[in-house]
């Protein structure tokens, strides 16, 4: 079914809820995956994948109940990533080694307020201008990270960096690692579908549909962006956390201009109208990574991902999300056309 239908001009179609019996039956599969998956495909491919689509979730927050693109939130997650290897361990030893229970939510918080400063400056934008703050903002900190030895070590960055061992479980073996980021892939998909239906969101989504009506009834646009890149980036954080626990290291490739657009990308081909797409299209953004390199090479891999972005958006303007529900109402349609012979 199809919920929310939206006024104004500018609006955002509405957005596809997802039924429960399709909830439930995703959820089995998802916890039962690392039971018949290899520990490649556990850890590289379904870990990955969480961890992308946790970040390009905090870009849909954004986009789809705020209508504000913002090319931000890898940076966002690496402010965390860089949080937990100047704070915590680090193979050079120039970490302050604090525990994980103190520096996780420390470096979470550091992403919400890396978020929040962007907003500051994007909230008051619209379209194109967001775009190219947000991107500034990202560059800005890329540069930052590349030429600043003193705190960032540079180029390099910073490697070394693993999640701890507790309750007897090493975090970093794939399927304690898994099971890791799925609880926090499902705790921000959760938070984001709760705030959507929360009077919060549902401002923030009329906020997107007609800001001056909003703002003639006495409502702080504004602050209501703000507030919105703030919990983006709390989302983006966490994702920052587990690639930085997932890839052992942290430099500034990881937040460079195409990991920037890579977030964007794959936001745009899940689709922006409900939390799932995030992760779907992160799915089919890591399995197009991991295997169809090998086909074309390193050099066309960006080509390759720019013809399936447009291919998708071709197509399904929705994303992956749009093909779906395409999908079901044909078979709707046969279904109930057969019922009536």
């Amino acid at each position: 079914m199809t919920i929310i239908t939206t006024a104004g001009e500018g609006a955002i179609p509405a957005r596809t809820s997802i039924d429960v019996p399709l909830a439930v039956l995703a959820a089995v599969l998802l916890i039962a995956y690392p039971l018949v998956a290899t520990p490649f495909f556990t850890f590289q491919v379904g870990g990955y994948s969480l961890i992308l689509g946790t970040i390009a979730l905090s870009l849909m927050f954004l986009v789809g109940y705020g209508g504000m693109v913002s090319l931000a939130q890898m940076s966002a997650a690496g402010a965390a990533g860089y949080a937990m290897a100047i704070l915590g361990h680090n193979s050079l030893g120039t970490g302050h080694d604090w525990p994980w229970w103190l520096l996780v939510p420390t470096a979470t918080l550091l992403a919400a307020l890396f978020s929040t400063i962007a907003g500051l400056l994007a909230a008051r934008t619209a379209g194109i201008y967001t775009i190219m703050i947000t991107l500034a903002i990202g560059m800005a900190f890329f540069l930052l990270t590349q030429q600043n030895y003193a705190v960032f070590n540079g180029h390099s960055g910073f490697a070394g960096i693993a999640p701890p061992v507790t309750f007897g479980l090493d975090w970093r073996s794939p399927v304690p690692f898994y099971y890791l980021a799925l609880v926090v892939a499902a705790a921000c998909y959760a938070a984001v579908l709760y705030v959507s239906r929360a009077p919060f969101g549902l401002a923030l989504q009329a906020i997107r549909d007609n800001p001056r009506r909003m703002r003639a009834l006495g409502f702080n646009v504004g602050a209501h962006r703000v507030a919105a890149y703030a919990l983006a980036g709390l989302i983006a954080g966490l994702g920052g956390v587990l690639l930085v626990w997932f890839d052992g290291r942290i430099s500034p490739g990881t937040i460079g201009v195409d990991r920037l657009i890579n977030i964007l990308v794959i936001a745009v081909i899940g689709g922006t109208r409900h939390p799932a797409g995030a992760f779907l299209g992160a799915i089919l953004f890591v399995l197009v990574s991991t295997f169809a390199i090998d086909l074309v090479g390193a050099e066309r891999f960006n080509t390759l991902i720019g013809l399936v972005f447009l291919a998708v958006v071709l197509f399904s303007p929705d994303g992956l999300l749009g093909l779906f529900e395409r999908a079901r109402r044909a078979v709707a349609a046969t279904a109930n056309s057969g019922r009536m012979r």
